[in-house]
């Protein structure tokens, strides 16, 4: 077997062409792959000019020198673990805390079972629970027991006084 160096020659040019197109675009792909990556993980945008010049400039070690310094999370992640210590804090919030002790108690506690310090009453005549600053139950609308009748309909008092004395 003879090898011609003509076609030894054209072997190695055309070896060398693929190599140099393969590497041109890995070169070009990590540049744009850097630079979606660093548009997801910062806003500023001297920072994203920086990340892809460093990538396009030093190549293979840029690239290992982003994958270094890039921030570990996106700005969607940031974003999202913010809402999730939001809607820790707002259900923590939420929760009514007791007027004797300030611990946290349920919404369906009649007392506070640390202080003892009463929360609600049951309404006599269904059984649910009212505040106890109320007068009125207002799912049944029956008055609370002890409680004063102040706003008495003028019907209700014209019912209940004999006819001759309203005649007079």
């Amino acid at each position: 077997m003879n090898l011609d160096p003509s076609a030894l020659s054209s072997f190695i040019l055309v070896t060398t062409a693929f190599s140099a197109a393969f590497v041109a675009a890995l070169w070009l792909s990590l540049i744009v792959w850097a630079y979606r990556d660093i548009r997801k993980r910062a806003r500023d945008p001297l920072i994203r000019v920086l990340a892809v010049l460093v990538v396009a400039i030093l190549f293979l070690p840029g690239i290992i020198i982003y994958l270094i310094l890039r921030p570990p999370t996106t700005v969607e992640e940031e974003y999202q673990h913010s809402l999730e210590e939001e809607a820790l804090l707002q259900s923590i919030e939420d929760s009514p805390l007791c007027p004797g002790c300030g611990r946290r108690i349920r919404e369906d506690w009649i007392a506070c079972p640390n202080c003892h310090t009463r929360l609600k009453k049951p309404c006599p005549q269904c059984g649910r629970l009212m505040e106890l600053a109320w007068n009125l139950c207002p799912y049944c609308a029956t008055p609370a027991p002890g409680m004063r009748r102040e706003d008495q309909l003028m019907e209700d008092e014209d019912l209940s006084t004999p006819l001759s004395e309203t005649q007079e």
